[in-house]
């Protein structure tokens, strides 16, 4: 009796970490919400993610898109979610460094009704136009957006987006004027820029990538301090007589205000879990995705960051939506 006894303790005792383990979890579902349409950047990252955590959760783990105001409407729906991590937002750029600023009446404050996760990944934008602009270079757009102030257009994912803001900070390094064309996201921008209804973008890596790799878009130069390992071929605008010029987007899950610490933990031990997987390292290589990781501290000192610098941004270039 004595023995069993023991190995019962025994075996509870062993059992107790995994069954803490799994306790961390939400029960059922996961929701990530993104605030674009589908095929955007963001969107994309959410389901990489999304079907490697429903795996290792076993548990379905959607992504569901509520798109509108750059994101801020999806970031809004997720602020009001109980805090038990059944819904997540795959967040952005757009909705959690720039929003802040950029919105007198944001309906959500980033440090108060967010948990920080984890960051996915930053990506460069691409400058991209379609093949029949005659100016496809930095030089040569420069030129023309001189020549002929406000009228060169430039889409964008939405007003305050991640393409908005890097165009902002162009105009702002070059001393020019371009047209801003705000969208309801990536996925109809690039088919109007594909068609020749607008003439350039910055757009993300993540979601030009394959209509360039197809060449109904050309990359003129990329965005980041220094070049992606997924296009070691174009410069960077710093590189192009702009230094200090940097407007990367980035991606990043959060949850609501008061997500459980152990919660947390759980989430961000398996997201970088996911993050190590060959097959999705790959993935995030192929879209310039990079610096990924770390854990929910690290992201929420990053997300200060962000915040402070678009807030500049947004002041010296007189931003408004």
């Amino acid at each position: 009796m004595q023995r069993r006894h023991f190995l019962a303790t025994t075996l509870a005792v062993g059992a107790a970490p995994l069954v803490h383990a799994q306790a961390a979890l939400p029960e059922g579902p996961v929701r990530i919400i993104v605030g674009f349409p589908p095929g955007g950047g963001t969107d994309v990252m959410a389901r990489v993610i999304g079907q490697k955590l429903s795996t290792l959760w076993n548990r379905p783990v959607t992504v569901e898109n509520k798109a509108g105001a750059a994101g801020v409407i999806a970031a809004e729906y997720v602020a009001k979610q109980p805090g038990d991590g059944a819904t997540l937002l795959m967040t952005n750029i757009s909705n959690h460094a720039i929003a802040p600023s950029l919105y007198p009446n944001l309906p959500y404050d980033v440090d108060r009704d967010f948990t920080p996760i984890m960051l996915v990944g930053v990506t460069p934008n691409l400058l991209i136009c379609n093949p029949g602009q005659p100016a496809r270079t930095v030089k040569d757009l420069v030129e023309r957006c001189r020549s002929k102030p406000g009228t060169v257009s430039f889409g964008s994912s939405g007003a305050g987006a991640a393409q908005h803001l890097a165009l902002e900070l162009f105009q702002l390094r070059a001393g020019i004027r371009a047209l801003h064309v705000p969208y309801r996201g990536s996925a109809p921008m690039l088919t109007d820029l594909i068609g020749g209804q607008i003439d350039y973008s910055f757009e993300t890596m993540t979601s030009a990538t394959p209509h360039v790799a197809s060449g109904k878009l050309i990359a003129i130069a990329q965005t980041r301090a220094k070049r992606s390992g997924a296009y070691p071929q174009i410069p960077t605008v710093a590189e192009l007589g702009y230094p200090g010029y940097d407007a990367s987007t980035w991606y990043g899950l959060v949850g609501p205000a008061r997500v459980p610490p152990a919660t947390v933990q759980r989430m961000n031990q398996d997201m970088n879990k996911v993050l190590a997987m060959p097959d999705v390292a790959e993935k995030l290589a192929s879209y310039g995705a990079e610096d990924g990781g770390g854990s929910a501290a690290k992201f929420a000192e990053f997300i200060a960051v962000e915040k402070d610098k678009w807030a500049r941004v947004v002041k010296e270039a007189h931003v408004t939506v």
